[in-house]
């Protein structure tokens, strides 16, 4: 085997592990920024609770969680639904 041959083939061979690794680092990036995201949902949600709370509303506004669940679900399909599911109970806190 040539030395030309030996990279072409270590090339080829690391090529897909080194894009696994690299496409890998790439989602564990996204999701520390998807969680970064929810934690400041759940605050602001937090905020809009309070508030509804003290002006003598409840807590949860049913309406406005199905207008949550049609957007999520028009954007992603059914799995969009379940993930705005967990996102909203996520986000009313503790009952």
């Amino acid at each position: 085997m040539t030395t030309a041959t030996a990279t072409a083939t270590a090339t080829a061979t690391t090529a897909p592990e080194q894009l696994i690794a690299d496409s890998r680092m790439r989602i564990d990036a996204l999701d520390d920024r998807i969680i970064g995201l929810i934690q400041e949902r759940m605050a602001v949600s937090t905020v809009i609770q309070e508030a509804r709370i003290s002006s003598g509303g409840r807590r949860v506004h049913l309406s406005r969680e199905m207008e949550v669940l049609s957007h999520w679900s028009d954007a992603l399909g059914k799995p969009g639904t379940a993930l705005a599911m967990t996102l909203l109970e996520l986000c009313r806190g503790r009952v």
